[in-house]
């Protein structure tokens, strides 16, 4: 039986309850391509279910809550399945199963936060800004994964006076810094007016790089190491 839910945690601890005696359960929090004949289970969010599957998941592993709001961040494919094993396994053992790194359910777990948290800490040096002509800043992403908030609170301590923005395009969202407060909000599409400050700081960048770029030597298999190519379409480094 696949089981779809709404990609929230407590939409997944409430099909994890409702999943968990048939050992054949598939999960799903997206659009997936079903088999011919194939009826799926909507699971409804049922706040109490989930808060008691919390707590008892707790009970057992501490931290378990936050491993979760990290595998729910992943946008990797077999996200869904992922969870379902690891949590699985944790409710059979009652008790913390994060050592077990001998386990595949605790590997593949480990594995997925793992890319969560390089991208996390990837973001906070990729994140590029421009200066509207308001003042503000702004700053598209398009991640593998949803972090964009929590990249937030490192750009609001490097930047307490400044209000800024960051978009991500492919979730459609924003993590908004007002100069005061933070607040997450939906955003289709941002049309941003450059101030002639950021224009000209990037005409600067432009006659730089091409004053001390060696075509003879441009080492482009470095230059991806250094900086991903899926990372660099809304650069203003690259427009």
């Amino acid at each position: 039986m696949i089981y779809l839910y709404d990609g929230t945690k407590e939409g997944f601890l409430t099909a994890f309850v409702t999943s968990f005696q048939d050992k054949n359960a598939l999960l799903a929090s997206s659009r997936i391509q079903l088999q011919i004949g194939a009826k799926p289970l909507i699971v409804e969010t049922d706040f109490c279910v989930a808060k008691r599957a919390e707590e008892r998941l707790t009970s057992f592993d501490r931290d378990c809550m936050h491993d979760l709001d990290r595998l729910l961040r992943s946008g990797d494919c077999d996200r869904d399945q992922t969870v379902l094993r690891y949590f699985r396994f944790l409710a059979e053992k009652k008790r913390s199963v994060w050592n077990m790194l001998s386990e595949s359910a605790v590997i593949a777990a480990y594995e997925c936060i793992q890319r969560v948290n390089i991208e996390i800490h990837r973001m906070k040096g990729f994140v590029r800004f421009t200066e509207s002509a308001s003042g503000a800043l702004y700053a598209p992403i398009s991640t593998d994964h949803e972090i964009f908030d929590l990249i937030l609170p490192h750009f609001r301590a490097r930047m307490p006076r400044f209000p800024f923005v960051i978009h991500d395009v492919k979730r459609k969202k924003a993590a908004v810094y007002d100069g005061q407060h933070t607040f997450i909000a939906p955003l289709d599409n941002a049309e941003i007016l450059l101030s002639e400050n950021e224009l000209q700081w990037q005409s600067r960048w432009k006659k730089y790089f091409q004053s001390v770029n060696i075509p003879e030597r441009e080492r482009l298999k470095q230059q991806r190491g250094y900086l991903p190519i899926r990372y660099r379409k809304l650069m203003p480094e690259f427009q």
